[in-house]
């Protein structure tokens, strides 16, 4: 967690997908403790109540769950759970556009296949 907060979103939304990207990264495991809302506060100079909100946010998603008097605890499935949402998001927010692009240029799905193989290849051709 050594992100820097930015203005482009809501700082508790930051923090949320900070511990989200931790979890996917297996840098806090699944039964491990997360750092307190307090913890948080001190390491970005922000207000506990808006590390808590993002805290909490994940907590309502079933990602974190509390033991009470020890703290905050990442749930089993919880990366499976993450990477399934954000999957989701991914074809929402991009292939659809994309895809909608493409049709609009007139680009085929074969070219469309390879032009994203040539990409992740990174734009280098087949030899």
């Amino acid at each position: 967690m050594n992100e820097i907060l930015t203005q482009e979103k809501s700082i508790y939304i930051q923090i949320k997908e900070m511990i989200e990207d931790d979890i996917l990264r297996d840098v806090l495991l699944e039964e491990e403790r997360v750092p307190s809302t307090n913890e948080l506060a001190r390491l970005y100079a922000i207000n506990p109540a808006t590390a808590a909100k993002g805290v909490n946010l994940l907590v309502d998603e079933g990602i974190l769950y509390k033991k009470r008097g020890i703290g905050m605890f990442v749930a089993t499935g919880a990366k499976a759970q993450i990477r399934g949402k954000r999957r989701e998001q991914f074809y929402d927010n991009y292939v659809k556009s994309l895809m909608a692009e493409a049709t609009s240029l007139g680009i085929t799905k074969k070219e469309l296949v390879e032009m994203i193989l040539d990409a992740k290849d990174g734009g280098m051709a087949d030899e």
